[in-house]
């Protein structure tokens, strides 16, 4: 928190790393998104402008958390079930929120903004890093080292490799 009670701004930096480029690019568009929130509070946008963000917030979630399972349940990484779970858990929040929301019931602040980026920092930081661990294991072959192949062979077919499920 700043001086005046504000909130800091949320940047992404190498520390939220998974390692995994696209899940990386992924990753900063969440940041950007909830920074675009904190913006539109701390600028009086009003609460349709942050609705609006939040909804893109919500839609882009659901994308990303689509390639992670995705590369999760082709990698058989262990803990797929549970990392799901939160995944859904989280959604169905949100998506409470957005409904209480739109529905005037309750409006978008600084506290649903603290919601949003402890969870995703926390998140990336325990949950997400677990799975960058697995990849990066010879027990699975070692995603580092397969993934660019596979990627050159995308980029010759004008696909991003995560496209190809």
């Amino acid at each position: 928190m700043a001086a005046n009670n504000t909130p800091t701004r949320l940047q992404w930096s190498e520390p939220f790393s998974v390692g995994i480029p696209e899940i990386d690019e992924q990753h900063k568009t969440l940041f950007d998104l909830i920074d675009k929130i904190h913006t539109a509070i701390l600028h009086h946008k009003g609460s349709a402008a942050c609705a609006e963000v939040l909804d893109e917030l919500v839609d882009y979630t659901r994308i990303h958390f689509g390639l992670e399972q995705c590369l999760m349940h082709i990698a058989k990484y262990p803990e797929y079930e549970a990392h799901c779970f939160l995944h859904r858990k989280l959604v169905s929040e949100v998506e409470a929120l957005q409904h209480k929301i739109h529905s005037g019931k309750a409006a978008i602040s600084f506290e649903l903004l603290h919601f949003l980026r402890t969870w995703l920092t926390t998140h990336i930081l325990g949950e997400d890093k677990k799975y960058a661990v697995f990849f990066a294991s010879d027990k699975y072959g070692n995603f580092n080292a397969w993934a660019p192949r596979f990627g050159e062979r995308l980029q010759k077919q004008k696909k991003k490799w995560w496209k190809f499920w």
